[in-house]
């Protein structure tokens, strides 16, 4: 099940015009630094271990190698599409395939946190690169407990947790790549409504108090344009960026 993601076992499985160049690395800083703004749109960098993963904020992202999902891949949407929005349609995307495979509820903690039980088991992250959009997407598969990073700003999971088995990452990121260029397509078309309601759905944020930077209120939804609603004593406040803090 921790088989290399190398491309002779991954192209084959590949459904879609993403991912017809796919770039592999055993080790690398970070898969958002193994793609260029001139790569062709749908170039996909994936590999086993990154030395400098990386979140929101400067965040680390750490696992061992072989265990996680590890991707990138590199868009070119058009400059009224943004990095928030993109962000958010990768995470619906993250959280529908996953919760098909764990047959259980997947939450989206705005922007960028996909969750199990309240636990994280993915994030995503996009970067401009000059005209490019780069989307990084990282999802804990096979990581035991014992294997999972401490110290995190929420607990973390995995898919082996959740399940108590392993499974074939191959498989996943096929299945991955295959939602996201149909969810993107989408999204160049009718903007963040496409995924509106799956948004809606997953959100573990609607309805609980919260403090964003200095906005303290209730979360009531995700605008069209990425930004949390806040409804606060002065009305409501649309959140663009910010580090959110919640009462689990």
């Amino acid at each position: 099940m921790n088989s290399p993601l190398t491309a002779d076992r991954v192209t084959p499985l590949l459904r879609s015009s993403f991912g017809r160049t796919y770039r592999y690395s055993e080790t690398c800083t970070s898969t958002q630094d193994q793609l260029l703004a001139r790569d062709p749109e749908g170039t996909i960098a994936v590999c086993e271990e990154q030395s400098a993963g990386r979140g929101r904020r400067g965040r680390s992202w750490q696992s061992p190698p072989g265990r996680a999902l590890l991707a990138s891949i590199l868009l070119r949407p058009p400059p009224s599409r943004t990095a928030a929005e993109l962000t958010l349609v990768a995470g619906a995307v993250t959280a529908a395939l996953i919760e098909e495979a764990i047959d259980a509820p997947v939450g989206i903690k705005w922007p960028n946190d996909v969750l199990i039980d309240g636990k994280k088991v993915a994030g995503v992250l996009a970067e401009q690169r000059d005209q490019a959009l780069v989307l990084g997407i990282g999802v804990n598969v096979n990581q035991t407990s014992g294997e999972l990073p401490g110290g995190a700003r929420l607990d973390p999971t995995s898919l082996r947790v959740a399940t108590g088995r392993e499974w074939d990452r191959a498989e996943l990121l096929s299945g991955l790549v295959f939602e996201l260029e149909a969810a993107y397509l989408n999204w160049l078309e009718d903007g963040l409504s496409a995924v509106a309601a799956a948004l809606a759905q997953r959100d573990v944020l609607r309805g609980r108090r919260v403090r964003v930077d200095a906005v303290t209120g209730t979360a009531c939804g995700i605008d069209t344009d990425g930004a949390l609603l806040l409804d606060t004593p002065t009305g409501t406040r649309s959140v663009v960026a910010g580090e959110v803090e919640i009462d689990w």
